[in-house]
């Protein structure tokens, strides 16, 4: 298992919006500094929903972009759906909150799934691509830096399974915190969560 790409974006306008965003990414050709806020240089434009501690980092596997490219009819690059970071021959329909990627000098945790939302759709020129990336179902992982240090594109890396409950990326897509049972609540709370969503178990308990 290799790092098959890492992505950085710029604050940029793109059709149909207004309003700055750092969903346009492309693969760096050396290495970057990766810390508790994410990847050096890569813009965060709308921090109420992206980005912070929790979701500094967001993946894909090389097996999601390769099912994306058939699903699209056309090949998908690195950074097409924002993400920071492509591993090799992962899926992530089978990554858990609390499964780690390790690389020399970095560890990620994974704490939640990408939901999808309006400048997703606007990137991939398609009004009802949230429909489409829910029935698909390779949502991708966001994740927290549990040690910082450099990426870069070609470095081997460590995969580590949570060995606590394992609560999928598919799963967390097709999840509605507000509809938990009491039984279902404790297993997320169990899990290594981003603080976003353990905010919505909480809100759901008051």
């Amino acid at each position: 298992m290799k790092i098959a790409a890492v992505c950085i974006g710029h604050a940029t306008v793109i059709d149909g919006k207004t309003a700055k965003t750092g969903i346009v990414k492309h693969p760096l050709g050396g290495a970057v500094i990766v810390d508790a806020a994410g990847l050096a240089g890569d813009a965060v434009c709308n921090r109420k929903h992206h980005g912070g501690p929790d979701q500094a980092v967001y993946g894909l596997g090389s097996l999601d972009l390769e099912a994306w490219s058939v699903e699209l009819g056309h090949a998908v690059a690195p950074g097409l759906f924002g993400e920071n970071l492509v591993v090799s021959d992962v899926d992530s329909r089978s990554i858990a909150v609390g499964d780690r990627f390790e690389t020399d000098t970095v560890t990620l945790e994974v704490t939640s799934t990408r939901i999808p939302c309006s400048t997703l759709a606007l990137r991939l020129g398609d009004p009802g691509f949230a429909r489409r990336f829910r029935r698909v179902a390779r949502p991708g992982f966001y994740c927290r830096v549990l040690r910082s240090g450099m990426m870069c594109a070609g470095e081997r890396v460590t995969y580590r399974a949570f060995e606590g409950p394992r609560i999928t990326m598919p799963e967390m897509l097709a999840t509605s915190m507000k509809s938990l049972s009491e039984a279902e609540r404790a297993r997320y709370g169990a899990a290594p969560i981003s603080e976003r969503v353990r905010a919505q178990l909480e809100a759901r308990t008051r």
